[in-house]
């Protein structure tokens, strides 16, 4: 067993024997306590065939286990005013549930049967396949959506981890079973893959016995890794459009692969990205398209750095009759910033943006539990947060402009538009 602490946040972080991984900081904002365990269980893990298995799984992990069936699961959660809210992403699938101090055992011995020992009731799966298929058509008829997903199928391939769609496919779906939901979870699932963040008003000592009460004891075979291949930059620019001629709006997804998380020029990247399209009334993208043009009803970036190169992505949604327009204002907007650079009132106003908005975000105990969750996936260390103004204070104006110069490149850019428009963009 492995205990480290730090100052800042100073969160309590602790290795059981079984490896789970358990993170405690005491919060006496209320009188609650926050807990959200993520296990590498992520879409990156989906079966080739079988897109949106993770997905699925996410639905219905909590239906039911061994010893308590669904209805019992839901009467326990709720006789102490608990709500479960399941989640995943690419790497990750994550549950979360905040519940008050007194609570916070029984809760856990609750979470710990729901992940270990599920039982997936083929009524529980018939009744979420169907909902997720609902879903998977909504998503159809979403031009942001269709525009989103097509940019990453482009961008990294549709069978790449990036690339295929999260919650997958009719066809897909309408193939998983009771046999697929098992398989995925005995592979992925075990204390191995567990971090569990606790956070609220408790000491640490007592959160962490009580994580080991219920999961110490654990025995399952740590997952294995996937690899996910590095997809190379563009060196062309790659334009598809997806006619939906039965909407009002047209949504541009535009962009390139950027960086790792862990590229020590991130915080180069982080900059540019804010400047770019984040702060103020949305960066300079939103300032020119949405703000002095009135084109788009939206315009803004963000930066996904993750564990491979993640996309830089600029999203609009803009009137058919503007799509060329805008998507030309894009150009525009990111070939100034290539050539130019950022202005030094941009480098101080993005920074003091950034580093002033993490007090936001660390007012919650879900915020904090989500916090000490990246840290820990992309192993920051449990004092980031200390570390983060300085970081964040000494990018100079040359890396922001080298990282613009490096990435924001309109010849390669990859471009997706879906909706009411049938043009021929270049």
């Amino acid at each position: 067993m492995t205990v480290a602490a730090h100052r800042g946040l100073s969160p309590v972080r602790t290795v059981l024997d079984n490896g789970a991984v358990v993170i405690a900081k005491q919060s006496q904002t209320t009188p609650a306590v926050t807990v959200h365990a993520a296990f590498d269980a992520g879409t990156i893990f989906d079966p080739p065939h079988l897109s949106g298995l993770a997905h699925f799984v996410s639905r219905t992990i909590d239906r039911g286990t061994v010893t308590r069936p669904a209805e019992t699961i839901a009467d326990e959660l709720d006789r102490r005013g608990v709500s479960l809210a399941t989640s995943v992403n690419r790497h990750v699938l994550s549950l979360v549930c905040t519940c008050l101090v007194d609570d916070l055992e029984p809760i856990l011995q609750i979470l710990a049967d729901i992940v270990m020992h599920p039982v997936f009731p083929e009524n529980e799966i018939t009744t979420r396949r169907a909902e997720i298929i609902t879903l998977i058509r909504q998503d159809d008829d979403n031009p942001a959506v269709v525009a989103m997903e097509g940019f990453l199928a482009e961008l990294y391939g549709p069978s790449h981890g990036y690339g295929r769609r999260p919650r997958g496919t009719v066809d897909s779906v309408e193939a998983i079973d009771r046999a697929a939901l098992e398989r995925f979870h005995a592979a992925r699932f075990g204390p191995g893959s567990l971090s569990l963040v606790i956070v609220g008003d408790i000491e640490p000592v007592r959160a962490v016995e009580a994580a080991r009460a219920a999961f110490g004891e654990w025995k399952a075979p740590s997952p294995g890794t996937v690899e996910l291949p590095v997809t190379p930059p563009s060196l062309v620019r790659r334009v598809r459009v997806v006619p939906m001629m039965n909407k009002a709006q047209a949504d541009v997804a535009y962009g390139f692969t950027s960086i790792r998380r862990s590229d020590s020029d991130y915080y180069a990247f982080w900059l540019m990205n804010n400047i770019l399209g984040q702060y103020s009334l949305g960066g300079r993208l939103g300032g020119s398209i949405r703000e002095r043009q009135g084109m788009a009803y939206y315009a803004f970036s963000s930066l996904d750095a993750n564990v491979i190169p993640g996309p830089l992505t600029i999203r609009a949604g803009v009137s058919p009759a503007n799509v060329e327009r805008a998507v030309a204002s894009i150009d525009d907007e990111l070939s100034r910033f290539a050539a130019d650079g950022p202005t030094d009132a941009e480098m101080a106003e993005s920074k003091q943006y950034l580093i002033g908005s993490m007090p936001r975000t660390l007012e919650t105990n879900i915020g904090i539990a989500a916090f000490l969750q990246t840290e820990e996936f992309f192993g920051l260390g449990v004092d980031y947060d200390v570390r983060v103004p300085a970081l964040l204070t000494t990018v100079t104006r040359d890396e922001v402009h080298e990282a613009a110069r490096r990435t924001l490149r309109p010849a390669q850019a990859t471009v997706v538009v879906a909706g009411p428009y049938t043009g021929d963009l270049r």
